[in-house]
C-alpha cells in the first residue's frame, strides 16, 4: 500500500507537533509540507499537489474553508480533513466535501477512521483516471506524467500572496509586472498592488514563475517581458526597461542579459 502524500496546516506549532506524532504512530501517511496560516497552505498545495490536506479553520490570512473553496476553484482538488477546535462547522465541512471533521484534541481511532476513508477517494479518483484513460487508448502510466505535466503549469499560474499593509492579497502570477529584492526583502509590483514576498530569494520566486514569461534581466530584478512598456537604450549599448506600472518604473538590464534582450527582441 503506498503511503499517502500529506500536507499538515495550522497556524499553532503545538498542535502540528500533535499530529505528527499520531500519524507517526499510525503509519500510512507521507508527510510532505506544513504551513502556518491559509495563505502559505494555498501556496504549499499548489506546489507539492498532495493528495491528502489536515487543515485547521481558524488561521490568519485565510480561514480553512477560504482555502478549500479556492482549492476546489482551482479543480480536482486534495482531499480535506478538517482538524479544529470547533465543533459548529461541521455542515460547512460537507459543503466542501471533506474526508472528515476532527475535533482537537484529535482522538487516534478517529483519525485512523478518516485516513482509511481518504484511501479510499483517493484509490477512486486514481480507478477514473485509469477508466477514462483506457477508454482514450492511452497508457496510465502515460496519464500520470500529462496530469504532472498539467499541475506544473497550473502551479506556473498560480496566484501568488502579496503582503500589502496588514493584509495578504492573492494575485495571478500574470499579473505581477515586476519584482525587485533590496535590503533582503522581496517588493512585487502587479498592476494594482505593491508590496512585500514571503519568499527570501529572486531565485525561489522566480522557480514558481513561467521561465518564458518572467526574465531574471538583473540579479536584484525579475520583469514580467508582456509588461515591458518601452525599451530605452543606454550607455555601452544596455539598456532600460520601463515598465507598466503605475510609476513607470525603469528596471536596468544587466550586461550579461542584454544579450539574450536584443536576440529575443530583434534590436
Amino acid at each position: 500500500m503506498t503511503d499517502l502524500r500529506a500536507v499538515l496546516v495550522d497556524d499553532e506549532q503545538l498542535a502540528r507537533d500533535e499530529m505528527v506524532y499520531l500519524l507517526g504512530q499510525i503509519g500510512g501517511v507521507e508527510l510532505i509540507g506544513q504551513a502556518d496560516n491559509g495563505v502559505a497552505a494555498l501556496e504549499t498545495i499548489q506546489r507539492l499537489q498532495p493528495e491528502l490536506v489536515f487543515l485547521d479553520i481558524q488561521m490568519p490570512g485565510l480561514t480553512g474553508f477560504e482555502v478549500a473553496r479556492r482549492l476546489l476553484d482551482d479543480g480536482p482538488a486534495a482531499q480535506i480533513v478538517f482538524v479544529t477546535a470547533f465543533d459548529r462547522h461541521a455542515i460547512e465541512a460537507f459543503e466542501v466535501n471533506a474526508v472528515d471533521y476532527l475535533l482537537k484534541p484529535v482522538d487516534p481511532a478517529r483519525l485512523e477512521n478518516a485516513l482509511d476513508r481518504a484511501r479510499r477517494r483517493v484509490a477512486s479518483d486514481r480507478q477514473g483516471r485509469e477508466a477514462a484513460a483506457a477508454a482514450a487508448g492511452i497508457n496510465p502510466d502515460q496519464l500520470e506524467k500529462i496530469v504532472q505535466i498539467v499541475a506544473d503549469r497550473q502551479s506556473r499560474r498560480e496566484r501568488l500572496a502579496v503582503k500589502v499593509g496588514e493584509r495578504f492579497m492573492l494575485v495571478q502570477a500574470d499579473e505581477i509586472v515586476y519584482a525587485s529584492m533590496a535590503d533582503e526583502m522581496i517588493t512585487v509590483v502587479t498592476d494594482l498592488h505593491a508590496g512585500t514576498s514571503n519568499y527570501r530569494t529572486l531565485d525561489e520566486l522566480q522557480a514558481r514563475l513561467d521561465p518564458t514569461v518572467f526574465w531574471r534581466v538583473h540579479r536584484s530584478h525579475l520583469v514580467n517581458i508582456n509588461k515591458i512598456k518601452e525599451i530605452v537604450p543606454w550607455f555601452s549599448r544596455n539598456y532600460i526597461l520601463r515598465m507598466k506600472d503605475e510609476k513607470a518604473t525603469e528596471i536596468p538590464v544587466s550586461r550579461t542579459q542584454t544579450k539574450r534582450l536584443r536576440e529575443y527582441l530583434k534590436l
